[in-house]
């Protein structure tokens, strides 16, 4: 029987740094409508750059219509609203929402090349176009209070009294604290819990829709279902928050929920709307490769966008696709709400799908999968997953988890060495040069 090596060296399809890179995936797209691109981590340039050409092929030669990312909803909205040709805000001022820690995540150089390429793409098919502008949108639920507060402000121009009844519903959410706070105090009691609130205003939102759109066009639907999409975000949040504190419920499982949702919702918006609700969707690895080929659902029984898109949708309407890295560096923190640092990535383990990569001395490439003639790579072999904090002195247990890759992804790219992206601020930390160790990572 071929060996994993052997098969990875076989199918690998080299990177030229040409567009035709991407042919290979565009044509394993087809027809289908949603094409969820990874990462292996919240830092690296090269994924987000590869991301957005990729993405610009499938708006430019598929009729994609929207970029759903892995951040909040209203602070991806402030950039939506730049790329609809609102120039209220420069582009760097489009940014400003994104100030939750870890904000070089999206505010970094590379999506902000993309974000002005994508206001470019708008500006310059506008006239005459009669397709909707493709949209720049957030996935997550993080936003508790500032999604409570566009549901408001959306109220107040549309329907006054709701907007009180709103201000009311929402008081509990206790504006002044952090959410985590809110979560803690609900679940001990300290304070009332804000889901009947919640969910009472979302379906008045949702049953009043067509009173507040009667008579209106495109615009002022798409700022209907803006507002729906706050409130569904405060539903799901407050229960996040609450979970946080309690034992029964897994917050990993509510999030990705929520994420897949979202993707639900935009889709039928989209349709609605006359299009054909053709989404790409850029998040982390550990959410858009399917979880059931991973130890996440083996040893915890938790889903993932990626699962939940294929259940839901159909796997043949949705392609996941994954990107590796060996080493080099990445934008990352030490701990969790720390500066930005620019870190050295240590060499992936042997017994890694980065070290299988790393060992086909292929260096940069693409590799389709879900074929029969992958079956070497569907057996169990560590993965390496580096989120917003990155701790080398403890990477098998932090960074590490075992997945069969072949029934991960549809597809993988793979990139021996790669670079930190660039974040619009940094400090100390950040310039300070870190010196790589020595010590066993191969074994």
């Amino acid at each position: 029987m071929e060996t994993p090596l052997a098969c990875v060296r076989r199918l690998a399809k080299r990177l030229d740094e040409r567009p035709s890179d991407y042919d290979a995936l565009l044509e394993a797209v087809g027809s289908r409508p949603f094409v969820l691109l990874g990462e292996a981590s919240h830092g690296t340039d090269e994924f987000y750059r590869m991301r957005g050409e990729i993405t610009r092929r499938l708006i430019e030669e598929r009729d994609f219509e929207a970029v759903l990312v892995e951040a909040d909803w209203p602070d991806a909205m402030r950039l939506n609203r730049y790329v609809q040709g609102d120039r209220r805000d420069s582009l760097r001022q489009a940014f400003d929402d994104f100030q939750r820690f870890p904000q070089w995540m999206w505010r970094n150089e590379q999506v902000r090349d993309f974000i002005a390429w994508l206001a470019g793409h708008h500006a310059a098919s506008a006239p005459g176009c009669d397709r909707p502008p493709v949209g720049f949108y957030g996935l997550d639920l993080y936003s508790l209070h500032r999604s409570a507060e566009a549901v408001i402000a959306y109220l107040a121009g549309v329907d006054p009294g709701q907007a009180a009844i709103a201000r009311r519903g929402y008081a509990c959410l206790d504006h002044r604290g952090d959410p985590f706070h809110y979560g803690r105090n609900v679940a001990f009691g300290l304070s009332p819990s804000c889901e009947e609130a919640s969910i009472r205003l979302l379906l008045d939102l949702l049953h009043k829709a067509p009173d507040y759109l009667r008579g209106d066009g495109r615009q002022a639907a798409d700022e209907q279902f803006f507002a729906e999409q706050n409130a569904r975000v405060v539903v799901h949040a407050e229960e996040y928050y609450r979970a946080m504190f309690g034992s029964r419920v897994d917050t990993w499982n509510l999030r990705d929920a929520h994420m897949t949702e979202t993707l639900a919702a935009l889709h039928a918006h989209l349709r609605r709307q006359g299009g054909q609700g053709k989404i790409v969707v850029w998040a982390h690895n550990s959410h858009l490769g399917d979880a059931r080929a991973t130890e996440m659902h083996w040893a915890g029984g938790q889903h993932n966008v990626g699962q939940l898109a294929r259940q839901r949708f159909g796997a043949d309407r949705v392609l996941l696709v994954g990107f590796t890295t060996h080493t080099g560096h990445v934008a990352a923190a030490h701990e969790w709400d720390g500066p930005v640092e620019h870190r050295w990535v240590r060499p992936s383990r042997r017994d890694s799908v980065e070290g299988l990569f790393h060992q086909s001395g292929r260096d940069r490439f693409y590799l389709p999968l879900g074929l029969p003639e992958v079956a070497p790579l569907e057996e169990r072999r560590l993965q390496r997953a580096i989120g917003v904090i990155y701790r080398p002195d403890a990477e098998r247990a932090s960074h590490y988890f075992h997945a069969c890759l072949a029934r991960q992804f549809d597809a993988v790219f793979h990139l021996d060495e790669t670079s930190a992206v660039e974040p619009f601020e940094t400090g100390g930390a950040w310039d300070r040069e870190e010196v790589p160790e020595t010590y066993p990572f191969g074994l």
